[in-house]
């Protein structure tokens, strides 16, 4: 698509449309008989363990490990009765209203907070894809109560989480009508491998379970996350390094005459009526940032690996 769009520009394209960190995890390398055969049951057992561990769930038995946090969205969904309206807080990630809609809901996408206690389904996703915005821990747990008592369902995306680890409710998951989901690839910067955890009740996550059926989890997968999931020091280190990285962005693109109103420090979301022409000049140099065509006005910048700076920076200074 990005050569479709702009068929002059210079290679290697830098791809910033995404918000996946550019440092992967230096894991080490996997056996050859992972590839071979099966993943055993001890194995996905490690990774529950590990996962809990991190993430800081009650238990290994509130975490449901699926390749990818979007296969695990219309099993959710399915979890509810489809009697009703799913209400997602909006503008966000489009899957959900997807997720929700092949689920049988009527979708009501809402910037407002407490339109989400109305519905049988709600879904926030914190902190937000493409805004950055969050959403207070004690405004989600006092609905995630509302949503329990009635039978109902909270989902909150924490794909984006993992750089600001002090606003997760994962810890809350014990009490039901809430679950939390949490992405590998993004943070770890290796969304090719296809990983993402569901944590709820685990009368929840065993009904997830056994929709996803048995090897959901490549063994590849099971190898490289168990290592990084335990690996504290590096999630420390990373957290640093990304905020710096974000800040070094939002430095070029204050220098452009860009302001900056959100996003995380995997990457920056931009509100300009500029924004349009900021992508165009970004793609005739060779760089993808990722536009929204019902928001013309916004655009999302992702963080560039370290060889390519010199050259963001320099198309930024051409703007």
């Amino acid at each position: 698509m990005a050569r479709a769009l702009f068929p002059h520009a210079p290679e290697p394209w830098i791809d910033l449309s995404t918000g996946i960190n550019p440092h992967s995890y230096p894991h080490t390398p996997i056996p050859g008989n992972v590839f071979a055969r099966l993943p055993e049951p001890s194995s996905l057992e490690r990774l529950r363990a590990a996962a809990a561990e991190a993430y800081r769930a009650p238990s290994p038995a509130h975490i449901v490990a699926g390749p990818g946090t979007q296969i695990l969205l219309p099993i959710i969904a399915g979890l509810v009765g489809a009697t009703g309206t799913a209400a997602i807080l909006s503008p966000t990630y489009a899957e959900h209203a997807r997720a929700a809609t092949m689920a049988g809901f009527k979708v009501l996408e809402t910037d407002d907070l407490g339109d989400l206690a109305t519905s049988s389904l709600a879904v926030i996703v914190n902190p937000n894809n493409p805004t950055g915005r969050i959403v207070s821990t004690d405004d989600i747990l006092a609905l995630a109560e509302i949503m329990r008592a009635k039978g109902g369902l909270l989902v909150v995306d924490e794909a984006f989480m993992d750089v600001s680890e002090a606003q997760s409710v994962v810890g809350a998951v014990c009490e039901g009508g809430l679950i939390v989901l949490r992405s590998f690839g993004k943070f770890y910067g290796m969304a090719g491998l296809r990983l993402g955890f569901a944590i709820g009740h685990p009368a929840v996550t065993v009904k997830i379970e056994e929709r996803l059926g048995p090897w959901a989890v490549s063994g590849p997968a099971l190898h490289v996350a168990c290592e990084a999931l335990a690996d504290a020091d590096w999630q420390v280190a990373m957290r640093i390094r990304l905020s710096a990285d974000a800040a070094r962005l939002d430095e070029a693109l204050s220098a452009a005459g860009i302001r900056v109103f959100g996003g995380t420090s995997l990457f920056r979301s931009i509100r300009d009526r500029r924004a349009q022409g900021l992508f165009q000049h970004l793609g005739e140099h060779g760089i993808m940032t990722r536009r929204f065509q019902e928001r013309p006005d916004d655009l999302r910048v992702g963080l560039p690996d370290e060889k390519d700076w010199s050259r963001l920076e320099a198309a930024l200074g051409g703007f």
